[in-house]
């Protein structure tokens, strides 16, 4: 359990110890790229972890969790190769589609491979807590490299990507490291197979339906803020020298939320956090795009702890209604529905920057996720409260 659980660390420092991130929007300015294009490139990104969202997880279903982990971060290692040695928007749309087929391999199989370890040593109410940590362990290590990012960026924007690089390797050999847990299984018709689980899942099993539904939408919203920190920064005319100590606060801030997110969870219970979550993430994009001022940063404090939240529950509750042999599947259409929204949205989200206003594009956000996600939170609770009147 030990070994499987540190590898699975190890994996999550190597995706998430992201040098790039709290510069890569200066980045591309650098290179002649506007904010539309650069939510084209993440929609691309998202698109191609969309087409292979579900038959990933599927694949880890019954190819097995850690030949899916191994291909995963070897495709994020050579994303960041291609990055680290080219300079055209087609390239960096090659290194796009690396990264987010490598990314799709290790979602899903990641928190399947921690289930099952923790099931597998009769410890699985041991695994929201565990879940908590790995994403703390991946926030505080976005935070710190946010440090040494701003740091490495003063003297070379490329710096930063040969040092991604290096740090994405390190993935590889974590993740050779790993034991696999569940047995798999084969089936004479793969298409029928995910099909049958996706019918279960969106349509047979309601509850777990509203929970990925929820889940999904709420994983959009957070994504999307992410993408809008830097822009705010630019549009404040922030010093680059600050860029990183900005995004490593933020990332500190979800880390230390995950990692009392079981605590939290226990004390509020599921019905008054899956409330919470939705009112503070939509009403994070209304009064941020109300104070485009610094002020907007403490605003973006309180969003990111509920992102820091969101993701360990969200994700544990869908673990906790999902039978084993499918549970990478169920996982990666959670997946599915995160990025298909992005992909859907981001590149509006970006046009409507560019030709309008921030403001503009974060109140528009604001409605999109607060339509569909005010829709299944109703289900949500609804079908509760049939569950426990039964």
């Amino acid at each position: 359990m030990r070994r499987n659980i540190l590898s699975l660390y190890l994996i999550k420092l190597s995706k998430w110890f992201t040098l790039v991130m709290p510069i890569i929007v200066l980045f591309y300015e650098d290179h002649g790229l506007g904010l539309q294009d650069v939510f084209i490139l993440k929609s691309v990104y998202s698109i191609a972890a969309v087409t292979l969202e579900i038959p990933s997880g599927y694949l880890a279903d019954v190819w097995g969790r850690r030949k899916c982990l191994i291909l995963g971060c070897i495709l994020f290692f050579l994303g960041y190769i291609c990055y680290s040695f080219t300079s055209t928007f087609m390239a960096f749309l090659f290194a796009e589609i690396l990264l987010g087929t490598g990314q799709t391999l290790v979602n899903g199989a990641d928190s399947a491979l921690l289930y099952d370890t923790t099931a597998h040593y009769k410890k699985e109410h041991l695994y929201l807590r565990y879940e908590g940590r790995i994403t703390m362990l991946g926030n505080f290590a976005e935070a710190i490299a946010g440090i040494f990012a701003g740091v490495i960026a003063a003297y070379s924007l490329r710096y930063p990507f040969y040092g991604q690089a290096i740090i994405a390797f390190t993935g590889i050999p974590a993740a050779f490291a790993l034991k696999e847990i569940s047995s798999t299984h084969k089936t004479q018709s793969p298409t029928s197979e995910i099909i049958k689980i996706i019918k279960f899942s969106l349509f047979t099993n309601r509850q777990l339906c509203y929970n990925i539904m929820f889940s999904g939408i709420i994983g959009a919203a957070t994504l999307t803020m992410a993408w809008f920190v830097q822009p705010l920064l630019i549009h404040l005319e922030t010093p680059v020298s600050y860029f990183g100590i900005i995004w490593t606060v933020l990332n500190l801030t979800v880390g230390i939320a995950a990692l009392y997110s079981d605590k939290i969870e226990n004390y509020l219970g599921m019905r008054k956090m899956y409330i919470l979550i939705l009112v503070f993430i939509v009403g994070g994009y209304i009064a941020l795009a109300y104070n485009l001022t610094y002020t907007g940063l403490l605003i973006l404090l309180i969003f990111y702890i509920f992102r820091g939240f969101a993701t360990p529950i969200l994700k544990g509750y869908i673990n906790q209604i999902t039978f084993s042999e499918m549970r990478a599947t169920v996982l990666s259409i959670r997946n599915f529905i995160i990025r298909l929204m992005f992909a859907a949205i981001a590149p509006f989200i970006g046009w409507l920057s560019d030709m309008y206003s921030l403001k503009t594009a974060l109140l528009v956000s604001a409605v999109i996720i607060f339509i569909p996600g005010i829709l299944f939170l109703i289900l949500q609770l609804k079908s509760e409260e049939k569950t426990a009147g039964q």
